[in-house]
């Protein structure tokens, strides 16, 4: 499919793409879960997690759930709290929330550093990789989770670093991964025409918002039956 005429760029979902979607909710999510106390009292000083407090302060002021845990003024060692239970609240609905994804990425490369964690990618994704390399294209990714993460998730697989067969990468600060504008952002950023990029993911509406925006598409099935999509489908990156 990738070797159709003007394709320049493959880019790539990953939970339920590149990445098993046991891996994020097993492992990777329990691991943010257990560590978020400890790694907000013990980084209250630094002045990034800061800033994503702030943002999910932010995001608590608007929330519209009143489900949600209260976030009343207080010490640092009290805000620390309400931070915890308002990313614990979000994380039990699987939010995607921006703020909530960088402190994510931020607790997972302590985890990493340590050995504590190694990322699951598929078998076919180092050799797809290397071939579009071969090929002269280039490989971006484009997930909820935030940048940091991704980059973490790539540079400590299985397989080995994959950071150096990847060219570049897009969170949620770019946009929504069902809305068509975020993929024409993304041609931009890379300078490419939106036809000119094939979009794989195992989501339907993401496809659905990358075709919009002028995209090519794949459908990622890598268990069970297909959704039901007017997409191509691959069960393997060895297809691609």
């Amino acid at each position: 499919m990738i070797d159709r005429p003007g394709i320049r760029v493959l880019l790539l979902d990953v939970e339920g793409t590149t990445t098993a979607v046991s891996f994020v909710y097993d492992v990777l999510f329990p691991f943010a879960r257990a560590h978020l106390r400890e790694f907000l009292q013990a980084s209250a000083d630094d002045r990034a997690v800061r800033g994503d407090v702030a943002a999910l302060r932010a995001e608590r002021r608007v929330e519209a759930d009143p489900g949600a845990p209260e976030w009343p003024e207080g010490t640092v060692a009290e805000s620390a709290a309400s931070a915890a239970a308002y990313a614990e609240w979000l994380m039990g609905r699987d939010r995607k929330s921006t703020a909530l994804k960088s402190l994510q990425g931020r607790i997972w490369k302590g985890g990493y550093r340590s050995g504590a964690l190694k990322s699951h990618v598929y078998p076919d994704v180092r050799p797809a990789l290397e071939r579009c390399r071969a090929q002269r294209r280039s490989v971006a990714i484009f997930s909820s989770g935030s940048v940091l993460a991704q980059r973490l998730l790539f540079e400590h697989t299985a397989e080995g670093d994959l950071t150096p067969l990847i060219h570049a990468y897009f969170d949620t600060t770019t946009g929504r991964k069902q809305a068509a504008s975020s993929y024409r952002r993304i041609a931009e950023a890379l300078r490419v025409a939106p036809g000119a990029m094939l979009f794989v993911s195992d989501v339907p509406a993401e496809l659905d918002a990358a075709r919009t925006a002028g995209l090519g598409t794949a459908l990622c099935v890598r268990e069970g039956a297909a959704p039901a999509a007017d997409h191509p489908v691959v069960r393997s990156f060895d297809e691609l």
